[in-house]
C-alpha cells in the first residue's frame, strides 16, 4: 500500500489531520465492485454490482456518519461442482464514510445492481456568508459610495 506524506497540508489547512489519517488508514475492499457518481451539484449515487444476490440477502444501514451495506448469501440447498467459478457471491460488508449533511434518500435493486441515492443538504446556518469589515460589507460600502456620488453630483 502506498503512503503519502501529508505533513505540508497540516501547516496550511485547519482540520485536515482527520482527513489525512482517514486517507492513510483507508483500505479499499475490491468486492463487490461499485461506482460513486455525481448526479447533480449536491446529489450522489452509489451503484454496486451484486450478481447472484437476492434483495432479501441485502441490508443497508446508516450509523452516524457512515453508510453500511451488508450482503449475507444464503447457502444453496443443492451441492454444486464448479469447473470455473467467476461469480463470487460471497458475504460482504462495505462501508462508506459520509460527509457532513449527506443523507441517504433511497435505494433500489434491479437486475443485480444496487443503487443508493444520496443528497447533501447544508443547513442555512452553515452556508457561506459575507463578513462585514468594520461593520460594513462590500455591498453596503458600494451602495454608500454610489449615494455619496449622487449627492455630490446634485
Amino acid at each position: 500500500m502506498r503512503t503519502f506524506d501529508l505533513t505540508p497540508l497540516y501547516r496550511t489547512a485547519i482540520g485536515i489531520d482527520r482527513l489525512a489519517s482517514q486517507l492513510n488508514a483507508a483500505e479499499t475492499p475490491t468486492y463487490p465492485p461499485y461506482n460513486v457518481e455525481l448526479v447533480a451539484e449536491d446529489k450522489y449515487r452509489i451503484v454496486m454490482a451484486l450478481a447472484g444476490f437476492d434483495r432479501s440477502e441485502l441490508d443497508i444501514n446508516t450509523e452516524r456518519d457512515s453508510l453500511v451495506i451488508t450482503g449475507r448469501k444464503q447457502k444453496d440447498a443443492v451441492e454444486r461442482t464448479f469447473l470455473h467459478r467467476g461469480i463470487a457471491a460471497r458475504d460482504f460488508e462495505q462501508r462508506f464514510q459520509l460527509a457532513d449533511h449527506v443523507k441517504v434518500t433511497g435505494a433500489a435493486f434491479d437486475n443485480g445492481m444496487l443503487t443508493i441515492d444520496l443528497v447533501r443538504e447544508v443547513p442555512e446556518a452553515f452556508r457561506p456568508r459575507k463578513i462585514a469589515i468594520d461593520g460594513v460589507t462590500n455591498e453596503a460600502a458600494s451602495n454608500v459610495t454610489a449615494l455619496e456620488q449622487k449627492r455630490d453630483a446634485a
